[in-house]
């Protein structure tokens, strides 16, 4: 009995295996969203490939980063958005970015672009310019668990991954968070 369950396991590891097509459609389906650039933007970038540049934006689920995403290299000029962290000099160029101002409730940003409170208090905001000739992966966030109380969905938001946010952003202006009270209407 034990020889059989061991080789009927085999068979089955070794069919997941050798169908990495299903593999990923399944995975695909589980993503939300586009990695489509935007009509807005999409005569400043080209398409290009680079598997080892996605590959290093790709996360598995819960765990952060991008569900999907493709390759572009910028053509022209083009503002880029991070909201990052004051306490950490070094947050202020690191790779999560976005072609979308942010704007409206913590919280809500939060969740659209999976970011739990342990990584950032979201206290700063960088607007740059990012250089011509700069590769970028676009894509949409992978979901995130930030403790046993609280994960993050995938989300259908576009997200902009850089791995050398220093040397291809420039001209870059510094917001500082404030507190600001709005009255609850769902009361």
């Amino acid at each position: 009995m034990k020889r059989i369950l061991n080789v009927a396991l085999f068979v089955i590891v070794q069919g997941c295996a050798s169908d990495p097509v299903t593999t990923t459609q399944e995975a695909a389906q589980l993503c939300v969203g586009s990695t489509v650039i935007g009509a807005d933007l999409s005569d400043k970038f080209e398409l290009v490939q680079d598997p080892a540049l996605l590959s290093q934006a790709l996360g598995e689920a819960l765990a952060g980063k991008l569900c999907q995403g493709a390759v572009y290299q910028s053509t022209q000029e083009v503002t880029i958005y991070r909201a990052w962290n004051s306490t950490n000099p070094h947050s202020q160029f690191g790779q999560w970015w976005s072609f979308t101002r942010p704007s409206g409730q913590v919280s809500e940003y939060r969740k659209d672009y999976e970011i739990c409170y342990q990584w950032s208090p979201l206290d700063k905001l960088a607007e740059c310019t990012l250089k011509p000739g700069t590769k970028v992966v676009v894509g949409n966030g992978q979901s995130a668990r930030c403790s046993e109380y609280l994960s993050y969905p995938v989300s259908e938001k576009q997200q902009v991954y850089i791995t050398d946010a220093s040397d291809s952003a420039m001209d870059c202006q510094s917001y500082d968070g404030v507190i600001s009270w709005e009255h609850d209407v769902a009361q």
